[in-house]
C-alpha cells in the first residue's frame, strides 16, 4: 500500500512516498512495517487510556488516539521519532484506519 506524506511549512511543503509493506493483526495489537526514508516497525494497540504505538527499533513509543486523527497523532509521534518519521507513521495509521479495529 503506497501513501503520500506531507510536511507543511510556513511558505512551502515537502512530500515523500511511504509504503506499508506488511500489516498483521494479532488480535490484541497490530504489526505494521513501513518503508519510507527509513524502515519503521510499528506495534499499534489499545489500552484503557487509548491507543499506543511502539517503534522498538527506535526505542520509542507514545500514547495516541484514533488512527483517523492525523493532527494529534502526528504531534505525538514527532516528539518521539522526529519530524519525517513521525509524519510517516501518523499518515500510515491514518491510511490503515478502516482496517484497524479500535
Amino acid at each position: 500500500m503506497v501513501f503520500e506524506c506531507i510536511n507543511k511549512m510556513k511558505n512551502s511543503s515537502e512530500t515523500w512516498v511511504g509504503r506499508i509493506i506488511d500489516f498483521k493483526s494479532y488480535g490484541t495489537h497490530y504489526e505494521i512495517r513501513i518503508e519510507s526514508r527509513s524502515g519503521i516497525l510499528v506495534l499499534f494497540g489499545k489500552t484503557a487510556q487509548g491507543a499506543f504505538a511502539c517503534m522498538p527499533d527506535f526505542g520509542a513509543g507514545c500514547h495516541l488516539v484514533d488512527p483517523r486523527d492525523l493532527f494529534w497523532n502526528t504531534e505525538r509521534l514527532i516528539r518521539v521519532l522526529g519530524k519525517v518519521d513521525g509524519i510517516t507513521v501518523a499518515t500510515a495509521l491514518n491510511v490503515l484506519a478502516d482496517k484497524i479495529s479500535y
